[in-house]
């Protein structure tokens, strides 16, 4: 039987962004809840710069703010986004999505993933409520409508009325659960790099979807832009092993000079691409979020907003039933849950896979039919409009 220090209300497993959050929206309450990470203490507490930047919708920093975070991430770590262009092919048309008129905000504001992390970190662990249980993977996991049972790396045994599984797209907890997934791996990989560029960026991105590549140009700083390149893995591969110089050349060709001359102002990082869909999320006594329930296609930058907006409404439920005195791992509530989440994100999911599929076969009717997709859209203002108010929520 497990110590009475083991025993928990809520165990999370997976600490991060949006396990680290949901961890925050609980801050408040009474709750005892754990948060275990393979990650050591130290690297979580300093989290290096991965090469990730986070396009949030209005919606996801209200979500940050509420819970804090947003006033801990630096000002100079925030780059509003004033504009989109979706571009296709060597075609001088450009899809454009812009803030309404008169609105004074941008459509969103870029913020490294590592600095979303150190701000929620800080958080969990400025409070009492919860319990880092860092250097630690879960070995195994049962649950049943009495709760659910983990026993971790070092052979600790911990109990809880609800564990909430935020361990990735590939996440083990999920398989411990037996939860099946839809799992898609694209045979792609995204290489990320910060560089300095001659031209200047408006803070507007760019979506560049060309032959057998995928570019996309994130403004930061001022001359300074997040450069996501998509491509086959081996090709990747290759292009991570270069050195400075060849590298760079390789990318202003690629880019086709759209940014002049660059300089590497990051380390070059790369992310195998790989889209899930969890079967169920949840189980008795235990529930699932972010890339543990959906792993988004990137190409639209909506995976975290989405994991952000499931655990706030996972962590509302569960304040709720608190307040209430009802069980926090209510089938009916968690079944009320997996709706809801299913509903809100199902669209753009199925829609960014249908994207993908469109933008990247190299067939001459699927290129045919994505031109024809950007003027139709850019002709029909309630198509741009309603993305930029979505964008926007």
């Amino acid at each position: 039987m497990a110590c009475s220090d083991e025993r928990f209300d809520i165990v999370v497993v997976g600490a991060g962004p949006v396990g680290l959050s949901f961890a925050a929206s609980l801050a408040q309450s009474e709750l005892k809840v754990a948060v275990v990470e393979q990650q050591s203490l130290e690297r979580l507490a300093d989290p290096a710069f991965d090469g990730r930047e986070i396009a949030l919708t209005h919606a996801s920093i209200r979500i940050l703010r509420e819970i804090g975070a947003w006033d801990a991430i630096p000002a100079s770590d925030k780059s509003p986004i004033q504009g989109a262009r979706v571009l296709n092919g060597s075609s001088a048309f450009a899809l454009c999505f812009d803030p309404p008129s008169g609105s004074g905000e941008p459509l969103g504001v870029l913020v490294p993933n590592c600095r979303i992390r150190d701000a929620l970190f800080k958080i969990v662990r400025s409070h009492d409520h919860a319990r880092l249980l860092c250097g630690h993977s879960v070995v195994d996991a049962t649950n049943s409508h009495k709760g659910a049972v983990m026993t971790l790396s070092d052979g600790r045994q911990l109990t809880a009325r609800l564990l909430v599984a935020a361990d990735s797209r590939l996440s083990a907890t999920r398989d411990l659960l037996g939860i099946g997934a839809n799992i898609n791996r694209l045979g792609n990989s995204m290489l990320i790099c910060r560089v300095r560029h001659e031209r200047v960026h408006h803070q507007i991105a760019v979506e560049w979807f060309d032959h057998h590549q995928t570019v996309a140009m994130l403004p930061l700083m001022e001359g300074v832009s997040s450069l996501l390149l998509t491509l086959r893995s081996n090709e990747a591969d290759k292009l991570l092993a270069f050195d400075d110089d060849l590298f760079l050349t390789e990318l202003t060709n690629r880019c086709q000079g759209r940014l002049g001359n660059m300089t590497l102002t990051s380390n070059r990082h790369s992310y195998p691409l790989v889209t899930t869909w969890a079967h169920q999320f949840w189980a008795p006594s235990a529930a699932l979020i972010g890339d543990a329930a959906i792993g988004m296609h990137p190409v639209t930058a909506h995976g975290f907003n989405i994991g952000l907006s499931g655990q706030k409404q996972l962590a509302h439920r569960i304040l709720t039933a608190c307040r209430d005195r009802r069980d926090i791992a209510d089938p009916d509530m968690l079944y009320r849950y997996e709706s809801w989440l299913r509903l809100s994100a199902a669209p753009l999911y199925y829609a960014t896979n249908l994207l993908v599929r469109l933008y990247s076969g190299e067939h001459p009717a699927a290129r045919l039919a994505r031109h024809a997709g950007l003027r139709f859209g850019q002709y029909l203002p309630f198509v741009r409009h309603g993305i930029s108010t979505m964008l926007r929520r």
